[in-house]
């Protein structure tokens, strides 16, 4: 299902991007946020057919419905012939300078709604693929109403029952053997050498496997295993208590495992420029424990340095859960209404991001080339609202601040430089992509014809504002994978100062083809597997007027199941190799689990 584009703003009327905060526009009373979409596009689960409960009209049908305000207050854009605005691919707005009526159909239990990045596509989606949906981690948990972010002290000696942050070497995540993969890679896992030599029936022109590695062992209930670090010697990733590495040519260990004392719930999705990142660990088993267990983390080596224990904050600011993320040398801790900046290289606590203004709890935060901040303000007034602030990372200084409207909810960041985020109004059943200038103005909104698919992971207690895949930008491009619907799919590319297409280009083949990065001045895209065919990396020029996809890596025949395995996932393209790995573990018995896959030439 399409809609028609916006028509194009005009100056100082529905259109004008907004120098300064909108005034709200009159809205229904406050609904409760919605979830955060589950982990979806191509391989999401499924959703059962909901037919609206009275006859819709088809596609181009005029609907009988006013104009609705849009995320910054001003009056939807009339539709074609006249007529009033058409509905949005799901109910998607117009964008931020008008929000489109929706089609009425209720979102699936879990979901945000449909067109949200990471909610399931409806059924005949993909076509005969078999991806399979992620698993929710700890249902217990999802019963509680805070979480995320900091406070942290770094451990050290006790000076009249006060801690000090004092940086020092950890011994909690000892080097083992013990949760090591069944298959490290060297033959002295449990497993063996691999069960099949995968590449010894390579055809011609199919790309070589590199490695492949099976997962730890994880409870029966499941386990996380997130995040994956590609550097120039080494493929590091977590899995349950684990933190592996593999060298990237041949999949030998680099360094010991580091099995971890508890169950890893928390990682910086970014590197340092030397290689480092963090690690946040359980502090116990019970229902008490909490996400608050901090180790730094040389990549290439293994090294561990500072260790660090993240504090509760004030009354409902608990660290049961937390967010981590990086830009630059700054390490930002994330609760639910807080946030607490450190030195990435030391762990010295350099400023903190408490509740501020109009009663605004900083409740996420992206790192990465820039540190974006978002805040929810007056939650239970009249002004309630979302805003975003572009933070200094070195000082925490305020650069800008935007307000979005009143039931609008920041939820997802595509790009953090340049910034482009994805909101959502669950009373509208509404979702928008819009564009902020670098000074933090609006730039631009999407106002493409079509319904996107990126594939978004769970989040289940707090809003995630990164980790979604399928999305890639330029310095003025957006491209985004549409839904596969009769057919594969397509990628869009959109221009970031006008939010209309400037081009898009089909799978080549059968399945569906998500954006993976911009290099060199090409789009990167990975194609997806089917039954009887592998994937394939392939290059898209983005200049130009022809963009026919160019094949890197035709991935071979012999790991079609293994590719095609991957349900929960992140893929990753670096140095001409393409990663594949699993994000969560279904602590299966029966079977032994994937955990990374590496192909190269």
């Amino acid at each position: 299902m399409t809609q028609p584009p916006n028509q194009p703003p005009q100056p100082g009327g529905f259109g004008a991007p907004q120098q300064q905060p909108p005034q709200d526009q009159p809205q229904p009373p406050q609904p409760p946020h919605a979830p955060q979409p589950p982990q979806g596009g191509f391989g999401a689960p499924q959703m059962p057919a909901q037919p609206p409960q009275s006859p819709q009209p088809g596609y181009g049908y005029p609907q009988q419905q006013p104009p609705q305000p849009g995320p910054y207050g001003a009056p939807a854009a009339p539709g074609p012939y006249g007529g009033p605005p058409q509905p949005g691919p799901y109910g998607r707005p117009g964008g931020p300078y008008g929000q489109q009526p929706g089609y009425g159909y209720p979102p699936p239990p879990g979901a945000q709604f449909p067109g949200a990045p990471g909610t399931p596509p409806p059924p005949g989606g993909r076509g005969p693929s078999r991806r399979k949906p992620a698993l929710i981690a700890g249902a217990a948990v999802a019963a509680l109403l805070v979480i995320g972010g900091t406070v942290f002290v770094v451990t050290g000696g006790d000076d009249g029952g006060k801690k000090k942050p004092v940086a020092g070497p950890s011994d909690d995540a000892k080097a083992s053997t013990s949760g090591s993969p069944v298959n490290p890679g060297d033959g002295s896992g449990d497993g063996g050498e691999d069960p099949e030599d995968f590449n010894a029936d390579r055809k011609s022109g199919e790309a070589k496997v590199l490695w492949y590695k099976e997962a730890p062992d994880a409870p029966a209930s499941g386990a996380d295993a997130p995040g994956m670090w590609i550097t120039s010697k080494t493929a590091v990733k977590a899995a349950y208590k684990d933190l592996v590495a593999y060298n990237v040519g041949d999949g030998k260990p680099t360094w010991d495992t580091i099995t971890f004392p508890q169950k890893i719930c928390a990682v910086t999705p970014q590197k340092t420029a030397d290689d480092k990142v963090v690690v946040a660990y359980m502090s116990g088993t019970s229902d008490r424990a909490k996400c608050n267990q901090l180790q730094q983390i040389d990549l290439n080596t293994g090294a561990k340095g500072w260790k660090g224990v993240v504090e509760d904050g004030a009354l409902f600011d608990s660290a049961i859960t937390i967010e981590l993320s990086l830009a630059g040398n700054t390490l930002m801790v994330g609760r639910s209404q807080s946030g607490t900046a450190y030195d990435v290289r030391t762990g010295k606590q350099l400023w903190e991001k408490k509740k501020y203004g109009d009663a605004c709890f900083p409740t996420a935060f992206a790192g990465g080339p820039k540190l974006v901040s978002v805040a929810s303000c007056d939650a239970s007034g009249a002004n309630e609202h979302d805003e975003v602030q572009e933070l200094d990372p070195a000082t925490g200084k305020v650069k800008w601040t935007q307000k979005f409207d009143k039931g609008w909810r920041v939820s997802r960041t595509y790009s953090v430089d340049p910034l482009v985020i994805y909101s959502t109004n669950s009373d509208k059943k509404a979702w928008n992509i819009s564009t902020l200038k670098p000074n933090g103005t609006f730039r631009s909104q999407v106002s493409v014809d079509e319904n996107f698919q990126p594939e978004c992971g769970w989040a289940v207690l707090q809003r995630k504002l990164t980790g979604c895949e399928g999305t890639a930008a330029d310095a003025n491009t957006l491209y985004l994978p549409t839904e596969a619907t009769s057919g594969p799919n397509e990628i869009v590319a959109i221009d970031l100062g006008t939010g209309k297409e400037k081009w898009r280009v089909k799978s080549p083949a059968d399945e569906s083809m998500l954006p993976v990065q911009v290099e060199g001045g090409n789009l990167v895209a990975y194609v997806e597997p089917s039954y009887d065919a592998a994937g394939r990396v392939v290059s898209i020029p983005t200049g130009g007027s022809a963009h026919t996809p160019t094949t890197l890596l035709q991935l071979p025949e012999s790991t079609i199941d293994l590719e095609d395995g991957f349900y929960s996932r992140d893929i990753a393209w670096v140095d001409g190799r393409f990663y594949l790995s699993s994000t969560r573990l279904t602590g299966n018995d029966d079977a032994k689990e994937k955990l990374m896959l590496a192909y190269g030439k």
